[in-house]
């Protein structure tokens, strides 16, 4: 399971040309769900990216999370973060889990994190979602349970 992390001043989420979801101050979080991952996997990101420090603190370091800074966790999935991308010049997709049982698990992961924190929206799984964020920094990171 990875997740890649990206610290906002908003995001928003439209499919079909309408907005689905949207955040100011935050996380956008980009989640790829690997052949294999399972709810344990699903709950140590949840705990992991709602405590990861990448927020300022009084004193302009990366000391605090999103729960501190009261900022919003929008959650969109992406499959091609399992992309096997080392030889040719064609990703590959062995690794990535099956559609069915990626939306399961998309859905428990985004039900973990609004069990955990109230300030969460999320794309729509499998839809043709276009994204637009700001990325406050530019700060990114690449979580991986």
């Amino acid at each position: 399971m990875k997740s890649l992390l990206q610290r906002v001043s908003r995001a928003t989420v439209r499919v079909n040309s309408d907005t689905v979801a949207r955040i100011d101050r935050g996380l956008l979080v980009f989640l790829g769900l690997d052949y294999g991952d399972n709810r344990a996997d699903a709950d140590r990101m949840v705990d992991k990216l709602l405590a990861y420090r990448i927020f300022a603190d009084n004193e302009g370091h990366m000391n605090a999370s999103v729960v501190d800074v009261q900022g919003g966790v929008l959650l969109v999935s992406q499959f091609t973060l399992s992309a096997d991308t080392r030889k040719g010049r064609r990703p590959g997709f062995s690794s990535a889990m099956p559609p069915l049982e990626a939306a399961e698990l998309y859905s428990y992961t985004l039900a973990q994190l609004r069990r955990q924190y109230p300030r969460v929206a999320s794309g729509i799984f499998g839809a043709d979602m276009q994204v637009s964020l700001v990325n406050d920094g530019p700060v990114t990171f690449l979580l991986d349970v």
